[in-house]
């Protein structure tokens, strides 16, 4: 499906210019916007989806892959504020995406906006850290983690020759992750719904619950069955808490 480009960053698969929300979807770590197709096409029309597109993976093959979530951040919350036409902005990163989200949605609050809800799915809270080293691993070492978690297309997996092509974008998305420190105290404003895996082996039920300490509106948590990629096995339960988000949400005057 092609799609709508905004900026570099901001990518839509089914534009929708009635829709009275818009959810912004963050990726994980290897992915790209492309991954959010089937949560536009299944929130379309009365939701416009955007999608962050990161530097380093398919028309940005060419630019490097991002240096920090820091960084990444201050790029994505820029092209945001620039594009939004202040219509209501809920998020929804998983993995990595949650993170990105996490500092973005930071960022923009300092500015007076920012999302009405974060969804941090399959990712433990931001002070809660794992000494992980994935990035420093071999080409062979970073493969065995992708295929571990599932996470990327398994066209991807099977063709040695587009894998090794962006193993670069990856290793440098890995390596923003496992070097992220999140500021003593940092929350957001909006109330945040975490979602995760109840055999996800990178996030146990006390590391999401943990999101709580982040932020100054609320927040819940929703397990459901399936690893680190239960998005991927449970779409449709997935969507189904979108869709009670977006049923339940007011419009900001």
């Amino acid at each position: 499906m092609s799609s709508t480009t905004d900026n570099l960053w901001v990518r839509r698969f089914r534009p929708s210019s009635e829709a009275a929300e818009r959810l912004v979807c963050f990726p994980h770590a290897g992915g790209s916007a492309s991954f959010y197709v089937p949560v536009a096409a299944a929130l379309s029309p009365g939701v416009d989806v955007a999608a962050i597109q990161y530097p380093g993976r398919q028309d940005r093959r060419h630019e490097p892959g991002p240096a920090s979530i820091d960084a990444l951040a201050d790029d994505v919350s820029a092209a945001l504020a620039e594009w939004d036409d202040d219509r209501p902005m809920t998020f929804f990163g998983h993995s990595m995406g949650a993170l990105v989200a996490f500092e973005v949605a930071r960022r923009l609050e300092r500015g007076g906006a920012g999302p009405v809800r974060l969804f941090a799915s399959g990712r433990r809270a931001p002070s809660r850290v794992r000494d992980e080293s994935v990035h420093t691993r071999d080409d062979d070492g970073v493969i065995a983690e992708l295929r571990a978690l599932a996470g990327t297309d398994a066209q991807v997996l099977q063709d040695e020759e587009l894998l090794r092509m962006v193993l670069p974008a990856i290793r440098s998305d890995y390596r923003a992750v496992e070097t992220y420190r999140c500021e003593p105290g940092a929350a957001v404003r909006c109330p945040v719904t975490v979602l995760t895996g109840d055999a996800d082996p990178r996030t146990s039920l006390d590391e999401a619950r943990a999101w709580g300490e982040h932020t100054r509106a609320g927040s819940d948590v929703r397990v459901f069955s399936g690893g680190h990629f239960f998005l991927s096995e449970r779409p449709a339960e997935v969507l189904a808490v979108l869709n009670e988000h977006f049923s339940a949400a007011v419009p900001r005057s």
